[in-house]
């Protein structure tokens, strides 16, 4: 008879804490949040898009009372489903991609030009302008004014846009998929903030481009408000900050559509005083321009990439449980 110990046995190894792949936050023991659930996330984000839609439904009753503000509010509805929309738009195919956006966008195109009749006015009355490009103004407003469309044509124009958007939110939810992972958020937001950076970049050269880069910061402030809601207040500061850009390039996009509404609706205006008007508008738009880029700079110094991990560090944060998550700042790595 063997006169050895029985053989003692090592523990096994606690099994390796492990999440889902939706789960890229942090563990689960900390703060609950549709961030952490890859089908509560899904019904929230659609449910987002289905409440902007809404919205500009809504607009349409505003017109008997201010064609104005009902064009101004069906738009900023419309950005805001669009914004959601580039959140969640690397979980369609590309075909349901292309055609949910291209909905949105003739939406929003349709009121432009009522937009225009009512910004140009304002725009050219916050402008500093010697009496002479003043009279060349009234005139060219004069003239636009003729070209306003009637109320029932607003109203017409609203409801065509607001019904179209609808049929938007039937095809997401026919098309996403059951869950969405952090990582196709984080995609959504990396693909538009490269947009606006390159945007940026290309702006200096072209007004047209300035434009867009304000459309897609805005679309990108409206895609942070919505994450900081569900994640918190490290969060909410990444969003303050490309609102306040989104801020600062306001007044250089209203001048750039002013220079177009002159040009547009100066038929009858002596060209000189005309391309008067128009140097005095290009000599307050370069400044604008000029600052807005300078301001903006370092909001976009990084790659779409470490962008989306900043956010991504930045919402695990505001997750965590609060011993570990501290008093620190937001995470700019």
């Amino acid at each position: 008879m063997s006169t050895n110990a029985p053989e003692t046995l090592a523990p096994a190894p606690a099994p390796a804490e492990t999440f889902a792949e939706s789960d890229k936050l942090g563990p689960l023991g900390a703060r609950a949040s549709v961030l952490r659930d890859a089908g509560a996330l899904r019904a929230k984000l659609l449910g987002e898009f289905q409440a902007a839609v809404g919205l500009a439904a809504e607009a349409v009753q505003l017109a008997d009372k201010s064609t104005t503000e009902a064009v101004h509010e069906s738009r900023k509805a419309l950005r805001r489903a669009r914004a959601v929309l580039s959140l969640i738009s690397h979980a369609l195919p590309k075909s349901e991609r292309r055609a949910v956006k291209s909905a949105l966008q003739e939406s929003r195109r349709s009121l432009s030009t009522v937009r225009d009749h009512a910004v140009a006015p304002e725009t050219l009355g916050e402008m500093q302008l010697d009496d002479e490009n003043r009279d060349t103004g009234k005139r060219v407003l004069d003239n636009a004014a003729e070209a306003v469309p009637p109320t029932a044509e607003i109203k017409q124009l609203l409801t065509e846009a607001a019904t179209r958007a609808a049929a938007q939110a039937e095809a997401l939810e026919a098309a996403l998929p059951p869950e969405l992972a952090w990582s196709t958020i984080a995609d959504g937001l990396a693909e538009v903030y490269g947009n606006a950076r390159k945007a940026r970049s290309r702006s200096r050269r072209s007004k047209q481009w300035f434009h867009t880069w304000r459309r897609r910061t805005k679309e990108l402030g409206y895609q942070l408000e919505l994450i900081s809601e569900l994640a918190g207040p490290r969060t909410l500061a990444v969003k303050s900050e490309f609102e306040a850009v989104s801020d600062v390039l306001g007044p250089a996009v209203d001048r750039i559509m002013l220079r177009e509404f002159v040009e547009t609706h100066g038929l009858g205006v002596p060209p000189d005083a005309l391309n008067r008007l128009r140097d005095a508008i290009d000599g307050q738009l370069d400044d604008l321009m000029k600052m807005a880029r300078k301001t903006a700079k370092d909001s976009f110094t990084q790659k779409p990439s470490k962008f989306a991990r900043r956010v991504g560090k930045t919402v695990k944060r505001d997750l965590a449980p609060p011993d570990d998550a501290g008093d620190a700042a937001p995470d700019n790595a």
